[in-house]
């Protein structure tokens, strides 16, 4: 098993971070079943004001790029990807598209 943590900004609005929020107690079943069916065994996602991270556990197989393939060719996530892109900022960083962002161990004890 792999762990993974990203990152990524809610736009910091107090309204539109409630509705993301909702969505996220109800997501669709489609998007949880590709989700599963990409490799991933277990996935968290957190939140500080409108930073979130996310917590990945992965079989050893899983792959960014097969995950990403995948899920391009998955009208379900794309409506998914494009409803949650109205809530979703980039991080300070990241070009105005990009989405979660791969974040790097500094420490460990």
């Amino acid at each position: 098993m792999n762990t993974y943590y990203l990152a990524l900004d809610l736009k910091n609005d107090a309204e539109l971070i409630a509705e993301y929020e909702a969505y996220h107690k109800a997501v669709w079943p489609e998007v949880l079943e590709q989700i599963k069916a990409t490799g991933i065994l277990s996935c968290d996602i957190y939140r500080v004001h409108n930073r979130l991270v996310m917590v990945l556990v992965t079989e050893p197989t899983f792959s960014f790029s097969a995950k990403a393939h995948a899920d391009a060719n998955h009208a379900k996530v794309q409506e998914w990807e494009t409803l949650m892109w109205n809530y979703q900022q980039a991080i300070p960083g990241s070009g105005p598209t990009e989405k979660w962002q791969l974040m790097e161990k500094i420490f460990s004890l």
